[in-house]
C-alpha cells in the first residue's frame, strides 16, 4: 500500500514542476497534504491545467484513503519537523561517518589489517589464558619460568598479574645477575620461589652482604641462591640462627660449617625439625659415636636430610646383615646415600661367589667406596671377577 501512495505522490510532483520541493517526500501523511496544497494553488493561477486539478483530486483521494487505512491499522505516523538543506547536510555528513555493517564484503587487505581486540577473562583456572596480554607473564615464559607450577599455589597467578615487569621483576633479575647467577638459572629461581621477586632491593643486599661476611665467596653465594632459591627470601636473623645451629650441633669450625653449607645450601632453607631428628636417630638407634657422625655429615651433608626409613634400612644392611662395623661406615660414608637395592644386589652377589669380605684385615677385601660407586661392567671384572651376563643373570633371580 505505501508503494502505491508512494508513486501517487511521485506523478503529483511531476505535473506541478520544479515548485514541488523533495522534502515533501519524508513523511506520507504530511507530503501529501503539501502536495494537495501546491495543486490548488496551480488550478487557480492563469494557465492551469485542468487535467492537473482533476488527477490532485485523485492523488487527495487517494492519500485520504491511504491515511485511514494506516489508522486502522494503527500505524504510528512521524511528526518530526522537516528539516531545512542545512541540517539535511548535516545529517548525511553524519550518516558518513557511521561504521560499515558487518554484512558488507571488503577485500583481503583491508581483512588482514582488523584487529580483534582480546579481553582479559575476569578469573581462570589457567595462567595460560593471560600470557598474551600480560608483559609480565610473557617475558617470564621466555625466561623460562614453569606457570603451571606457579598456578597450582594459591594467590600466586594473581600477584604475578599485578606485577609490572620493568618497576617489579627486572631490577630483581639485574641484582641476580650482579651477584653471579647465571641467566639461565633465572627460570629455575622464579619457578620454585615467584616471591623473590617481591622483595626490595634493599634487603636482597643486606643479605647478600651478610654471606660475604661469613666467609662466603661472592662466586660460592651466586652458587647457593642458584640453587637454594628460597635463600635470600630469609632474614638476616634467621640466617644467622641457622649457621649458630650447625656450627654447634656438629661442633664445627667456621670452616666447615661454611664447606658444608656451600655443598648443600637447602640445610639454610628447610625445616630444622628433621635435621634434629636424623642426628638423634645417628646417634641413638645408629649407635655411632658424635666425631664419627661429623665426619660422615662432612663427607655427606645430604645425610641431614635424608629420609629416615631409608637411612635406617640401608644401615641394618650394611651392619646387621654385611657385618660392616661402625667406623668402617664412618670411614666410607658415601654408603649411606646409595641406592638400597644396588648395595643389597652387589653384595648377595658376592655372597654366592663366595667373595663378600669387607674386613681389611682379610684377603680379598672390598672396600665399600668401591663396592657402591663402580659402574656394573667395572664391578663384574674387578670385584666379583665374573661375566657381566652371569650378574644380569643373578639379578633375575632375585
Amino acid at each position: 500500500m505505501t508503494s502505491v501512495y508512494v508513486q501517487l505522490c511521485l506523478r503529483c510532483r511531476n505535473l506541478l514542476g520544479p515548485r514541488i520541493s523533495t522534502q515533501a517526500f519524508t513523511n506520507p501523511t504530511r507530503s501529501c497534504t503539501r502536495v494537495i496544497s501546491v495543486a490548488t494553488h496551480a488550478v487557480w493561477s492563469p494557465g492551469g491545467n485542468r487535467r492537473g486539478t482533476r488527477h490532485m483530486q485523485m492523488c487527495h483521494y487517494s492519500s485520504a484513503k491511504h491515511v485511514e487505512a494506516l489508522t486502522a491499522t494503527e500505524f504510528v505516523i512521524d511528526k518530526s519537523p522537516i528539516l531545512s538543506a542545512t541540517e539535511k547536510a548535516q545529517l548525511i555528513d553524519l550518516e558518513a561517518n557511521v561504521e560499515p555493517s558487518v554484512l558488507e564484503e571488503i577485500d583481503d587487505e583491508e581483512a588482514v589489517s582488523i584487529s580483534i581486540p582480546v579481553a582479559l577473562p575476569p578469573s581462570s583456572t589457567s595462567l595460560r589464558d593471560y600470557v598474551d596480554r600480560s608483559e609480565t607473564l610473557s617475558k617470564l615464559v621466555q625466561l623460562g619460568v614453569n606457570l603451571w607450577k606457579l598456578e597450582q599455589r594459591p594467590n600466586v597467578g594473581s600477584m604475578l598479574l599485578r606485577l609490572d615487569f620493568e618497576t617489579d621483576v627486572a631490577p630483581k633479575l639485574l641484582f641476580l645477575k650482579d651477584i653471579g647467577v647465571e641467566e639461565s638459572r633465572f627460570g629455575y629461581i622464579i619457578s620454585y620461589n615467584p616471591f623473590i621477586i617481591t622483595e626490595s632491593l634493599e634487603n636482597l643486599e643486606t643479605r647478600v652482604n651478610y654471606l660475604v661476611s661469613k666467609k662466603f665467596s661472592t662466586e660460592t653465594v651466586a652458587s647457593m641462591v642458584a640453587r637454594a632459591p628460597y635463600l635470600l627470601n630469609f632474614s638476616v636473623k634467621r640466617l644467622d640462627n641457622r649457621l649458630g645451629f650447625y656450627q654447634q650441633q656438629l661442633n664445627l669450625s667456621v670452616a666447615n660449617t661454611v664447606n658444608i653449607l656451600s655443598r648443600l645450601p637447602r640445610l639454610l632453607c628447610c625445616s630444622l625439625e628433621p635435621v634434629k631428628e636424623n642426628l638423634k636417630v645417628c646417634e641413638i638407634e645408629l649407635g655411632f659415636k658424635k666425631n664419627e657422625i661429623q665426619h660422615i655429615v662432612l663427607a655427606v651433608p645430604k645425610v641431614l636430610t635424608a629420609n629416615k626409613k631409608k637411612l635406617t634400612q640401608i644401615f641394618d644392611l650394611l651392619h646387621n646383615t654385611m657385618k660392616v662395623p661402625h667406623h668402617m661406615i664412618a670411614k666410607f660414608p658415601q654408603v649411606l646415600n646409595t641406592k638400597y637395592l644396588r648395595v643389597r644386589e652387589r653384595h648377595l652377589f658376592l655372597e654366592y661367589l663366595g667373595k663378600a669380605q669387607y674386613d681389611p684385615a682379610q684377603p680379598n677385601y672390598i672396600a665399600l667406596d668401591l663396592l657402591v660407586s663402580l659402574p656394573n661392567e667395572a664391578f663384574c671384572s674387578e670385584l666379583a671377577s665374573a661375566k657381566l651376563e652371569d650378574f644380569y643373570l643373578f639379578q633375575k633371580t632375585l
